[in-house]
């Protein structure tokens, strides 16, 4: 009876990695038994790696094949433990020897003819691997460069079968052609636009000064205004003005882009805040993230520590936008299904742009509104009252005069000088707490420990008496307010500096 062999791979749930053995056991009449919570694609390897085997020229064992997928109660999904299940089986069968595969992880789909097909997750798989004592990583040749993202772990990109075998027998590596559609194209991939600056929006400068003290302070920003005004132009400006992602943003958010297969050919570390624009038929699951047995990434987790941008927002779904509270909030959701519960990063700056009115002429002087009153009414209550209470800056955009057209703007770049600099403010003030601007921080720590006087407070806690902010809009005033005393390079704000942000909270701001 032969013995038992063991390979490593990784179950990804959330973004989290949870090391799965892989372990085989031979003998008894032929046939192939896969056990451990495998879904569909997973239990599809059989054929896939008893293909691969006899292609890559090597003897399939002629007796039963056991596949163990430890520990069995997490549920396992995904094409990348093909690899593994190959390799355990040529070791039980004494065609690798168990020594070789000692602390390796294994990752890579294959295909019939032995090829390695590139796989989502490896950078949060090799993480975990790494965590575990893991020292060595195979994977397919074109993931190699997002897995060495990763200090101390020994990686090799293989192109086939054959050439992972040749590695752990410490023979030499057989050459293999690399198949050009593996990882050189990925149509799911943002597209990034270095040419959008903010000197191409003429006027607009109450728009343009919410649009700074947004990306300066992380506070979402609803931008309403006639069609062709500039809303949308300002929107897209906006990650022009963000700096760069520190080391440990950029391993979160590419592991979250790895995950969701969405990660730019060429490019295995993502160091500019995302930019993610959703189209408004998208449905809730597209927005926030779910799936049948195991969740996955939405649109919202996919912009996480960037700007996620709706427009038209009123013709979203209401469930789509309620669905947003809650990271609005915590910038965490956790979705639960029937197999899993998975928690996603979503701390993302939320960016909104809606037209007045079903027509979007409404308060137009140059163009006639065909709504009717309870129309336009309608249409301002589709974003409820407790999104709308979670949005810090409210601009109305005008379209520009004609001579705004001809006027010089500010680049991006002295806009995101002045930006940096209000980070790096914030960063100092805020060094040994787990917030970094001010528009994370919470309602009790912004009360004790950045507590400002009643004389600077007073023209926020008016708007509480009169009814036009509630307790939860203080906070967020206050938060704009050292935002922008921030950007003007004051240590405390000021009065003035609170009414400003006032201003900014109800749509009044001029």
């Amino acid at each position: 009876m032969t013995r038992p062999s063991r390979c490593r791979s990784v179950a990804i749930v959330g973004v989290r990695g949870t090391i799965v053995d892989i372990e085989v056991h031979l003998g008894g009449m032929p046939g192939f038994s896969l056990v451990g919570l495998p879904d569909a694609s997973l239990y599809e390897s059989r054929d896939r790696v008893r293909a691969a085997v006899l292609s890559s020229r090597e003897t399939w064992p002629l007796q039963r094949i056991t596949v163990s997928l430890s520990p069995a109660a997490l549920p396992k999904r995904g094409s990348h433990f093909d690899l593994g299940v190959a390799v355990a089986i040529l070791a039980a069968a004494e065609r690798v020897p168990l020594a070789a595969a000692d602390g390796v992880l294994f990752l890579g789909e294959l295909a019939l003819d032995g090829r390695l097909h590139p796989v989502r997750g490896v950078l949060p798989a090799v993480l975990a691997a790494e965590r575990a004592g893991l020292t060595h990583a195979v994977v397919p040749e074109p993931n190699a460069a997002e897995a060495r993202l990763i200090p101390g772990m020994r990686v090799f990109g293989a192109r086939s079968l054959r050439q992972v075998l040749a590695y752990l027998r410490g023979v030499e590596i057989p050459d293999e052609p690399l198949d050009e559609l593996d990882g050189s194209v990925n149509i799911l991939a943002p597209l990034d636009d270095d040419t959008l600056d903010l000197a191409d929006v003429a006027g607009q400068d109450t728009a343009k000064r919410a649009v700074e003290i947004a990306a300066a302070g992380h506070h979402h920003l609803l931008l309403s205004g006639t069609p062709g005004s500039g809303k949308t132009m300002l929107a897209r400006r906006l990650p022009s003005l963000l700096p760069d992602l520190s080391i440990d943003e950029s391993l979160e958010v590419t592991s979250i882009h790895s995950i969701a297969g969405v990660l730019p050919p060429g490019r295995p570390l993502v160091v500019r805040p995302p930019f993610v624009d959703p189209h408004h038929t998208a449905s809730p699951v597209a927005i926030v993230g779910g799936g049948q047995r195991i969740p996955h990434p939405g649109a919202a987790s996919l912009a996480h520590r960037g700007t996620l941008f709706l427009d038209e927002v009123p013709e979203f779904q209401a469930r789509v936008l309620d669905a947003l509270r809650q990271p609005l909030e915590s910038g965490v959701l956790t979705l639960s299904r029937s197999e899993a519960t998975a928690m996603f990063p979503a701390r993302f700056l939320l960016v909104m742009a809606q037209n007045p009115c079903p027509c979007g002429n409404h308060g137009s002087t140059v163009r006639e509104c065909t709504c009717r009153p309870d129309a336009v009414r309608r249409y301002g209550r589709r974003l409820s009252g407790p999104v709308r209470d979670r949005i810090d800056l409210r601009v109305g955009v005008e379209p520009p005069t004609m001579a705004e057209l001809d006027t010089d703007a500010e680049p991006s770049k002295v806009v995101a000088d002045r930006v940096a600099e209000a980070r790096a403010r914030q960063e100092r003030r805020l060094r040994g707490t787990p917030w970094r601007c001010n528009g994370e921080l919470p309602g009790p720590y912004l009360r004790r420990e950045l507590k400002l006087s009643g004389d600077v407070t007073a023209p926020a806690f008016a708007g509480v008496r009169n009814g036009s902010l509630t307790l939860r809009g203080v906070d967020r005033v206050l938060r704009v307010a050292w935002t922008i005393a921030d950007l003007a390079g004051r240590d405390r704000p000021t009065a003035d500096d609170v009414g400003a942000a006032l201003l900014f909270r109800l749509g009044e701001a001029v």
